[in-house]
């Protein structure tokens, strides 16, 4: 049995901050949104991570049970608790304060990657963050994507930096050949300047197209993303939105771009679908309650 997408990384359980200074809780984290994503819009959608055996692991993976992720992959550590992390919301846009040192996922090895998993996928999706939260997630990540190229699975990978969890020289050796081997890459401009010194999003969707991979997509914010392949480049227009949280947006389209994808549909037509996704997922709090369903996508699409 063949799973669409396959994703490694950690998942987190979230307070999100209300207009009313209250905190809602919830669940995040950038692999987990995509599954989940993906799986809203009708794709199948499996995980690979570690778990605390405690109250907030039993949630999220309630949760990934709930919403139709295959959870053989899931585990619990004894010891290593499952992260937390706050959204708290300003003038310039939301911020994140995450308590997850020596988390159950930040203790991943390469031996949690059961090779059958990825086998039957048709992408692996992994992350920067996936990478940078400990030595050992590096190297589970690094054997999935071993185990991916040896079954012909194409990867998928977003740079997602975060420099609270590595540096930037850390990060840019590890980026740089994890692109090398990747099919489809999401940067940020955010990210890319920082890790190429690179604001202009086609010069910046040419250097990874360089890496050698087939379908890069630079996140522009509100103003869409920047789509490059091989045969050429074009910027995808966004949707306007009275956005009130974008916690998940960046995975919101990422998410509905690979089940796009393994639906059949060409990259322009995916990332139109995923920039109307991600527009949705700003209209409630949280990274995972406001993922949309098909229908809803399918029905803002339709608006004049």
């Amino acid at each position: 049995m063949s799973v669409d997408v396959v994703t490694l990384g950690e998942p987190l359980y979230e307070l999100n901050q209300q207009e009313d200074r209250r905190f809602l809780a919830g669940f995040g984290g950038d692999t987990m949104n995509v599954a989940v994503a993906a799986r809203r819009l009708g794709a199948s959608a499996a995980m690979i991570t570690k778990l605390g055996a405690d109250p907030f692991g039993d949630e999220i993976e309630g949760l990934l049970r709930d919403e139709g992720v295959e959870v053989g992959a899931v585990t619990r550590h004894p010891t290593g608790p499952t992260g937390l992390y706050l959204v708290t919301h300003g003038k310039s846009g939301h911020s994140f304060s995450y308590y997850r040192k020596g988390s159950a996922a930040s203790l991943m090895a390469a031996s949690d990657v059961p090779e059958a998993l990825i086998a039957s996928a048709k992408y692996l999706h992994v992350s920067g963050i996936s990478q940078a939260i400990s030595d050992t997630a590096l190297g589970t990540v690094d054997r999935a994507i071993e185990l991916a190229r040896g079954a012909g699975v194409p990867l998928s990978y977003d740079t997602n930096l975060r420099t609270r969890l590595w540096s930037v020289a850390a990060a840019r050796p590890v980026v740089d050949r994890t692109a090398r081997q990747t099919r489809f890459l999401k940067t940020s401009l955010e990210d890319s300047e920082a890790l190429l010194g690179l604001t202009d999003p086609a010069r910046i969707a040419a250097h990874f197209l360089g890496l050698g991979c087939e379908i890069v997509v630079v996140t522009l914010g509100k103003a869409g993303v920047h789509l490059a392949q091989v045969s050429g480049q074009e910027t995808i227009a966004g949707f306007p939105v009275q956005a009130v949280d974008a916690t998940g947006a960046g995975d919101a389209f990422t998410g509905a771009f690979l089940a796009e994808l393994v639906a059949g549909r060409g990259p322009a037509q995916a990332a139109r679908f995923a920039n109307a996704a991600a527009a949705l997922s700003t209209l409630g709090y949280g990274a995972i309650q406001p993922l949309p369903r098909r229908a809803d996508v399918e029905g803002f699409l339709k608006q004049p």
